[in-house]
């Protein structure tokens, strides 16, 4: 998806909240958006959802999206569950597809004893897991979240971190805002800050770089260098004799065979993957045909680099 010099202002002659917006962000991203109360965060995040229009400039290509705003519309008159089931067949879901995927993502959030509660009885955390169940219930290829984890239990908070790292492991592309600097830390591959009605690429020792993202260069998938410096996993895997790892696998993993290959022994490869999409992988692997026997996972920290402060 694309921006190209997009602004927005608010009435006829009225103040630029956004101006001159220039943007790339790949498929399979995960991008981050700073900024202080009021900078315009929101208004660049129903942007690219495309509940507003831009004033000026244009977006394209565009994937199916889903938001998942701070607030939820909790006076809407259908109980949770119908609700849910709704928004999936306007996603394009069959009936009892929406249906099933409602009642999935409300057991995930620990709120299925709310499916037939209606939205206006709900409290602000139920409501709230509602709202980002409908965001993941079709697999939308562009999911845009604006302070989607405010109102969460912790263990709500630590699903929807899951699902996150899972749809861009998908080849999905999440753009987030959240008040707690710490959410998802290390694992953005771009950071911005809108500052001024400008969006700016911040320099993060936790990103992969943002200029990535606003030079048109190829997303996570086709980097070599500049991974999140946050924990990551060492998997070893073992395939068959002569046997190829799978195109695709889920976070870009750095991969390579374990000593010499044989002929006629079997495929050993090591992949170290940042731990966010660990699990993703580890099930890509054993799904993959032939299936590759996991070996042994191990965890890493990320080295103390000489002069940096101390975490």
């Amino acid at each position: 998806m694309r921006l190209t010099g997009v602004g927005r202002r608010y009435g006829i002659g009225g103040s630029w909240v956004l101006r001159g917006v220039d943007l790339d962000v790949r498929p399979g991203s995960l991008v981050r958006i700073e900024g202080a109360n009021g900078s315009g965060k929101s208004t660049l995040l129903r942007l690219l959802a495309g509940i507003d229009a831009p004033t000026t400039g244009r977006i394209t290509g565009r994937p199916r999206t889903a938001f998942v705003p701070e607030r939820f519309p909790a006076a809407l008159p259908f109980t949770a569950i119908g609700y849910l089931t709704m928004l999936g067949r306007v996603h394009g879901l069959s009936r009892s597809a929406a249906a099933s995927a409602a009642a999935l993502w409300l057991e995930r959030f620990g709120a299925a004893e709310h499916a037939r509660t209606r939205l206006s009885e709900l409290s602000k955390g139920s409501s709230q897991k509602v709202a980002v169940a409908q965001g993941l219930l079709a697999d939308p290829g562009l999911l845009v979240l604006d302070e989607a984890w405010t109102g969460l239990d912790q263990a709500s908070r630590a699903v929807l971190d899951r699902a996150v790292t899972d749809r861009v492991a998908a080849g999905a592309t999440v753009v987030y805002v959240d008040h707690d600097p710490g959410r998802l830390a290390g694992v953005p591959d771009a950071v911005f800050r809108v500052d001024a009605g400008r969006l700016v690429a911040v320099a993060s020792a936790g990103t992969a770089g943002a200029a990535d993202l606003r030079d048109g260069l190829p997303g996570p998938r086709g980097r070599s260098a500049a991974r999140p410096a946050g924990p990551r996993v060492s998997i070893e895997a073992e395939g068959p004799s002569g046997a190829h790892l799978p195109e695709g696998l889920p976070g870009d993993p750095v991969h390579g065979p374990l000593g010499p290959v044989a002929p006629d022994a079997p495929a050993v490869h090591r992949l170290t993957v940042a731990a966010a999409h660990s699990d993703a992988l580890l099930r890509a692997l054993l799904a993959a045909r032939p299936a590759w026997h996991i070996r042994a996972v191990t965890t890493t920290e990320p080295a103390h680099v000489e002069g940096e402060p101390g975490r």
